[in-house]
């Protein structure tokens, strides 16, 4: 899918919709109804292919932990759960060089 008016949300977090503009909130939206499209077709998607994704979680969520692993897997991507209780980020290493590896 190429990209709507050269959106870029690289680096971006969504946290709220107020962080966007109505542009980007109808390229999100129509990014969504691509993708589902292609799932329901059974079309292996590449827009993440020999990625690695690590999910860190402040709050144990099954569903969306699925939902990730099940969307990133869709895209070709791998990924790590880095669970709270068993990760021993920033007591050892440091949050920084944790992500750094």
């Amino acid at each position: 899918m190429k990209s709507m008016n050269n959106i870029s949300l690289k680096g971006r977090s969504f946290l709220t919709l107020r962080d966007y503009t109505s542009e980007e909130i109808k390229y999100l939206l129509t990014l969504a109804s691509y993708l589902k499209t292609k799932k329901k077709v059974s079309i292996k998607g590449d827009l993440l292919e020999g990625k690695n994704i690590a999910l860190l979680f402040e709050k144990t969520s099954t569903r969306t932990r699925c939902s990730f692993e099940v969307s990133a897997h869709d895209e070709g991507a791998f990924t790590t759960y880095l669970s709270p209780a068993d990760c021993n980020m920033g007591k050892k290493e440091s949050v920084k060089d944790t992500a750094k590896v």
